[in-house]
């Protein structure tokens, strides 16, 4: 594969491919694949029914080692004999590089293989391929993360992580690889602190997932986040409360080993720990309704949160139900979008008529704007109402933006100056996070500090905020 430099985990792996994949029929010799390998210089080859060409396995050269060479097994015997079909995993080529690399780790392979809409085979990708999308660093904290066996490995994995990212930032990454990159390492390290965790509990027999929520659903985490997650089980057949009575000691252990690689606990109590978050599917989709059919401010608030849900472990069919679930159901709850769209439009950016920024009453902080709250939750807010409304399933800010001018909902003269706007809030609260900054100014930044350009661009970033905001009140009429 060659790898464009303008690439992203987030680009869709329909970009990846250059040339045609490699395959063969089961009845073919592991003679004839083994040559076929060396011919082409691959280190797998896709197995295909003969008629339909749907994949129906993989080799790849750990297959020749562990079961052909390492048993002096017959170079002549016939390829199905020796392929890996049991845990053949197949993505959509729509999906992307990030989703890929998940995909891996979860399962603890090597090669995912790419179909297109009609399961016809499109490519493979290989770890190898995912890393030379990550930085340098990347790769080798990722193959640390992946060979851990215990948490001090990983509590090391998690500061090599935050060593990354202050130096990467140091030498001006972009707000938006960046963030991509800190989630997706973050990512690896949950994934491979519930696997360690999980083998010292005795967990129902039931399909089940974990879920990650807010910044880390959003793939948006920044240098200061804490623990936004809960916990998705199928109760057909059992008793939910029975069921979660065995998840919750997990999920805690899981809270408590996180907190130790350096992501707390949340006040909240945001976490896969807390009953009220540890639910059965038919429990989730009772929560979401009851939220739809109120408008009080707490269940505005869940829905900021709980709406950007993404599954990190497990069965992620669990979750998919859901969100297709819930991109059915909530356009027509249009009195709580109303609502939702209100709360956002309510919270204006720190911009005056007559002066550049216009400052809050932030007493042990004055003369500043907030990033967070008066900056990068405006887009997050607005993008989330526009997506859930027009049944775009991504949870991503620019994601979710890039989705709705794809299908017409925002202009796309525009979409491109409102994501800029988003990331460079972002990369200003990334800079503000640096070691040494006070807790209170993470996301907070006095304007004055900032040189001439610095401020044009701030203001214009907001400016982007007010136009996106625009979007709602028109949508809405508020």
């Amino acid at each position: 594969m060659t790898v464009n430099v303008r690439l992203t985990l987030h680009s869709q792996l329909a970009a990846l491919f250059r040339s045609k994949p490699v395959t063969l029929t089961p009845d073919a010799l592991v003679r004839d694949a083994v040559q076929t390998m060396s011919e082409h210089r691959i280190d797998a080859i896709i197995v295909v029914e003969p008629e339909s060409g749907r994949p129906i396995g993989i080799f790849t050269l750990r297959d020749l080692l562990h079961r052909v060479v390492a048993k002096s097994c017959d170079l002549d015997q016939m390829l199905m004999s020796v392929m890996t079909d049991s845990s053949l995993q197949m993505l959509n080529w729509r999906a992307t590089a990030y989703e890929a690399a998940l995909v891996m780790a979860r399962h603890g392979i090597h090669h995912v293989i790419i179909v297109d809409a009609s399961e016809r085979l499109v490519g493979t990708v290989s770890q190898e391929d995912i890393y030379e999308l990550q930085s340098g660093g990347g790769k080798a904290i990722s193959g640390a993360i992946r060979s851990a066996r215990d948490m001090e490995a990983l509590v090391a994995a998690a500061a090599d992580i935050r060593r990354l990212a202050q130096h990467m930032l140091d030498e001006g990454a972009a707000a938006e690889p960046l963030t991509e990159l800190i989630s997706s390492l973050n990512d690896h390290l949950t994934l491979r602190i519930i696997e360690l965790t999980r083998h010292d509990f005795e967990l129902p027999k039931v399909d089940w997932c974990w879920l990650s929520f807010g910044s880390e659903g959003r793939y948006e985490q920044t240098l200061s986040t804490d623990q936004d997650n809960g916990l998705l089980f199928d109760a057909t057949g059992g008793d939910a409360a029975s069921l979660r009575e065995r998840f919750l000691p997990f999920a805690k252990a899981v809270n408590d080993r996180l907190a130790d690689c350096g992501f707390p606990l949340c006040k909240g109590n945001v976490m896969a720990s807390n009953p009220e978050l540890c639910l059965s599917k038919d429990e989730w989709r009772q929560k979401f309704v009851s939220w739809m059919n109120s408008n009080n401010p707490q269940a505005l608030l869940n829905a900021t949160i709980y709406f950007d849900f993404r599954a990190l472990y497990g069965a992620e069919s669990l979750a998919e139900e859901l969100r297709q679930w819930l991109l059915a159901n909530i356009p027509s709850a249009t009195l709580f979008l109303r609502f939702m769209a209100g709360n956002a439009f309510a919270i204006e950016p720190p911009i005056g008529m007559l002066r550049d920024f216009v400052f809050d009453k932030n007493e042990a902080f004055p003369h500043t704007v907030d990033l967070k709250t008066t900056g990068a939750r405006l887009f997050v807010d607005a993008a989330r109402i526009l997506a859930l409304a027009n049944g775009v399933g991504e949870t991503g800010t620019a994601a979710r933006l890039r989705a709705l001018a794809g299908r017409g909902k925002l202009g796309r003269e525009d979409i491109g100056a409102i994501i800029q706007g988003f990331f460079v809030i972002q990369q200003l609260r990334l800079r503000q996070q640096q070691s040494g900054t006070p807790a209170g100014l993470a996301n907070r930044v006095n304007p004055d500090t900032l040189n001439e350009f610095d401020r044009l661009i701030l203001k214009e970033a907001f400016k982007q905020a007010k136009k996106l905001q625009g979007r709602l009140q028109m949508e809405y009429r508020l």
